[in-house]
């Protein structure tokens, strides 16, 4: 799927203005130990108020146990592919993906499950499911999805790992927005902040959100979008 690369040069000072939202430990590094934790972090009270209802992150989304039926089907197609570290557009460094249109019984119902909560009722779906696998070092370069492949939602479900998410302002770039994705979660980007907004997953030793270090392990993301059009 090809991604429009957007690299940007800026600074980002500790964010002040958040977005909070009922949680439960994510099970993975440790981070979230309190119910009532602030997941969406911004540049500015009127960003974050403003993309509310267009960033979602739903924790605790998956179990455990739902975690692993996914691996169980994700992870045989995965360890036939190596790493990559140089993506043909440059958007993605340290990744393996598959994707996929058939799944088992228990994943099956995951998945309707994230397209009854992201999606509205009747919206055409893009048919393949992504499963991008990203290794410890890898990460995903600030980027806008093609219009020509996928349309105004996107959904993903994140295992194994905590991980943090950037979006930035593609004509305004001291506009941004982190987002801790627990493990186990659920995150939803909808309309402007699908497409006026690059997003990233952030590296390693760049993972750290409102001043706590979030150790990034193997990532793997499910990810389900809509049609275009």
């Amino acid at each position: 799927m090809k991604l429009l690369l957007s690299v940007l040069k800026r600074t980002y000072t500790p964010a002040v203005c958040t977005s909070r939202r009922r949680c439960v430990s994510s099970g993975g590094s440790g981070l979230l130990r309190r119910r009532d934790e602030t997941l969406v972090v911004g540049s500015s009270r009127e960003l974050v108020q403003r993309l509310g209802s267009q960033v979602e992150v739903r924790t605790g989304f998956i179990t455990e146990e739902e975690e692993g039926a996914l691996m169980r089907e994700v992870e045989p197609g995965l360890k036939k592919k190596r790493y990559e570290f140089d993506h043909w557009d440059d958007a993605i460094h340290g990744y393996r993906e598959t994707e996929r249109e058939r799944w088992g019984e228990a994943c099956e119902e995951i998945l309707s499950r994230v397209r009854s909560v992201a999606f509205p009722e009747g919206s055409p779906l893009l048919g393949p499911v992504h499963v991008l696998d990203l290794d410890k070092t890898g990460y995903i370069k600030p980027h806008i999805d093609s219009v020509k492949f996928c349309g105004s939602t996107i959904a993903g479900l994140c295992l194994l790992s905590d991980s943090i998410m950037r979006l930035v302002k593609e004509d305004a770039t001291n506009e941004w927005l982190d987002l801790l994705l627990p493990r186990y979660s659920l995150y939803i980007l909808r309309d402007q902040a699908r497409y006026n907004f690059t997003h990233e997953i952030l590296k390693d030793e760049e993972s750290v959100f409102n001043g706590q270090k979030v150790p990034r392990l193997r990532r793997i993301s499910i990810i389900c979008r809509n049609l275009s059009g």
